[in-house]
């Protein structure tokens, strides 16, 4: 048995995934790039890359993870490029795409003969949490004012609209789609291509597929303009897992099971955003709050139904574990690192990489 804990990734779920990818791209028209700052493991890039049109990125690191790795387009954007990226930047990229026209208007000598795009803030997004909402209040990202886009339409050639995050609705995307219309549609006749962004939840179970696709379709022709859809999350949901042992039991007002990893370490976006993990299966007439093995108090998996009381060496699974974990874990508290194992289509296991304390030194000094 490979030893816990680590991130199992099973490429015949990532390719149910894979298959709605192609389907959307064949029937609507758009073209879909890998959002690597949900998902980067590149061991499996072999498989996603012959469904997928390329990726983008947040940062110079991930555009040349994606220029090196991942066959296809890569289009470059940051919140804000330093002075010393901009020359790597465009030496790695297909498009750029500036957060703001100060950006845009202080790297337009350098990025010249480049495609340039602008992020939009169209003001309006589908995000159940603050932190996560592009469009809040005060918002940094990307430009609002119609009138100022316009301005400067004649440096770019595209838009990047990123207003959706975990949307299943397919209703809200469309209303949130006509309100971007209503707002810039006059510009959207300008301009060569629109990325719509990730956060569409388009490969989830009943989704709208085919209304999805003609909407895609029918704004493509309406404006003139090629679609690109970022999806992250969509790619890999429900293909990964976290696979723990249990190390300790206790019990202190609720039963207690210690696992050798730590949501902190290894599932940090589920702690940033107060949600549990989902761990399967979990039935059964006994329950128990699964913890985490860091010192922090707060280190908790969540609670959990088992068929029988758990014991020392017992295996658990968290399932939908690969959006956001690898490209999230730490060394905190110096705890192994998971490592990362793939389960090929063949049925066949293979351990593509471990992590040990050389790595945990190398990463300090």
């Amino acid at each position: 048995m490979i030893k816990t804990p680590y991130y199992l990734i099973d490429k015949q779920k990532l390719l149910g995934n894979m298959e709605k990818i192609a389907y959307v791209r064949e029937h609507s028209g758009a073209k879909a790039l890998l959002a690597l700052k949900c998902f980067a493991t590149w061991s499996v890039f072999d498989l996603m890359q012959q469904y997928m049109d390329g990726t983008t990125s947040s940062s110079l690191y991930e555009l040349k993870l994606g220029r090196q790795k991942f066959a296809g387009e890569t289009h470059a954007y940051s919140v804000a490029w330093a002075d010393d990226e901009i020359e790597e930047m465009l030496a790695n990229c297909d498009k750029i795409i500036f957060n703001s026209i100060g950006q845009l208007e202080r790297f337009a000598e350098q990025s010249a003969g480049k495609v340039r795009g602008l992020r939009v803030n169209p003001q309006v997004s589908s995000s159940d949490y603050l932190l996560a909402d592009p469009a809040r209040p005060f918002s940094r990202l990307g430009e609002w004012d119609p009138a100022k886009i316009e301005a400067v339409i004649e440096q770019i050639s595209g838009f990047m609209f990123h207003n959706n995050c975990e949307n299943g609705d397919f209703g809200l995307f469309d209303k949130m789609l006509t309100h971007i219309e209503e707002r810039f549609g006059h510009l959207l006749h300008k301009v060569e291509w629109v990325s719509l962004g990730g956060g569409i939840h388009f490969t989830g179970e009943g989704y709208a597929l085919d209304a999805f696709c003609a909407r895609l379709k029918n704004f493509s022709e309406k404006y003139g303009v090629q679609v690109y859809l970022e999806p992250g999350e969509a790619a890999i949901t429900g293909s990964a897992s976290l696979e723990v042992t249990v190390l300790d039991t206790l019990y202190n007002g609720k039963h207690l099971a210690v696992v050798d990893s730590s949501i902190e370490a290894h599932m940090l976006d589920l702690l940033i955003y107060r949600l549990n993990a989902k761990l399967a299966p979990s039935e059964g007439e006994h329950t128990y709050m699964v913890c985490g093995k860091s010192c922090l108090a707060g280190d908790i998996f969540g609670e959990y139904r088992f068929e029988k009381p758990l014991q020392i060496g017992d295996r658990l699974s968290f399932v939908d574990a690969a959006g956001y974990t690898m490209v999230k874990k730490n060394w905190f508290n110096g705890l192994k690192m998971p490592a990362i194992v793939v389960k090929q289509l063949d049925g066949s296991v293979e351990v593509v990489r471990e992590f040990g304390f050389d790595d945990y030194l190398s990463s300090l000094s």
